[in-house]
């Protein structure tokens, strides 16, 4: 688990990394063992008063894919220093008038062992054409409870916070 400091150094680090018409405002730096993931706001696209959703929304996706491929040179040169630097890949997402979008990010293999009932959960996400197999069934189930349980998350990524905070002040704890 990287510590708030951790966190605030790398976020602080792209802060002052990236050219500063990139993107309107730094939105989130989020960051795990593999990957950094880097999302910022862009600006929307001018429309005409009453368009249609479907309109706004072909616009917003158009303005979305302009960034990308404008901007693609840019965010390579930065994540190759970041990787260097930080030791994980980077990924960058932008937000666009009220939508995200994820462009490249990583889809780490993760192994488990499940008992029999825990199986057929996942056998009925397939049979129900949920899934299309027990690894995509299980990633549908941790969004799942990603997307019920942020204040619980949140609650104890703080608690975890406060220990490594104690653990910082112990004996073990390197003198300045």
């Amino acid at each position: 688990m990287i510590t708030p400091e951790q966190r605030d150094k790398l976020r602080g680090w792209f802060a002052g990394r990236l050219p500063d018409d990139l993107f309107e405002e730094l939105v989130e730096v989020t960051v795990d063992r593999e990957e950094v993931t880097v999302v910022g706001r862009i600006p929307g696209p001018k429309l005409a008063e009453g368009v249609s959703d479907a309109e706004r929304e072909a616009a917003v996706l158009g303005r979305i894919q302009e960034f990308r491929e404008r901007t693609r040179e840019t965010r390579i040169g930065v994540a190759r220093e970041a990787e260097h630097q930080f030791r994980r890949k980077v990924s960058w997402g932008v937000e666009c008038a009220g939508q995200r979008a994820l462009f490249t990010h990583v889809a780490a293999p993760v192994m488990t062992r499940l008992r029999q009932p825990e199986r057929q959960v996942l056998d009925t996400l397939i049979a129900g054409g949920v899934a299309r197999s027990r690894s995509e069934a299980l990633a549908w189930c941790v969004r799942l409870v990603q997307k019920h349980t942020d204040d619980w998350l949140t609650e104890l990524r703080e608690s975890l916070e406060h220990v490594e905070k104690v653990r910082a002040q112990g004996p073990d704890a390197e003198e300045d």
